[in-house]
């Protein structure tokens, strides 16, 4: 019975869900039939691919904390160098873009110790000089 004050909802149907075909109301002939099985195919794969991934996460979050020593820094390089870093990780040299870089990195520093030696020396003697004007400043009569 139906008021102002309580409208009866109208009866919808139960929706029908194409993807849940028995299997003998499947035609691998039809196109239909080769959908469904399509489907059902990546369906059942679903599972064992997010089990997949979640190993991969738990491998890269134990690998993060464990590498105590190490940094993350993100840097923009040129097309040029991610092809070389790709090419190392294809040889099969590094496991990632990231090992590679990281020991490019340190090469080049290492072949540029000349260089960061007088960075060194530069910065003692800037250090020295901030030193000196603090002084200045602090000894100045209020």
């Amino acid at each position: 019975m139906s008021s102002p004050y309580h409208k009866e909802e109208p009866s919808t149907p139960d929706p029908v869900d194409d993807l849940m075909l028995r299997d003998d109301d499947i035609d691998p002939n039809d196109a239909q039939g080769r959908t469904a099985s399509s489907v059902r195919d990546i369906a059942s794969r679903i599972p064992e691919s997010l089990s997949a991934i979640g190993r991969d996460i738990s491998r890269t979050i134990e690998k993060a904390i464990s590498a105590k020593d190490d940094y993350v820094v993100a840097v923009k390089i040129s097309p040029e160098a991610q092809d070389k870093l790709e090419q190392l990780v294809q040889a099969g040299v590094f496991r990632n873009r990231a090992e590679a870089a990281g020991f490019l990195i340190e090469e080049g520093i290492k072949t540029q110790s000349a260089l960061f030696e007088r960075v060194k020396q530069k910065l003692a003697e800037i250090e020295r000089l901030r030193a000196e004007l603090r002084g200045l400043i602090a000894d100045k009569p209020a």
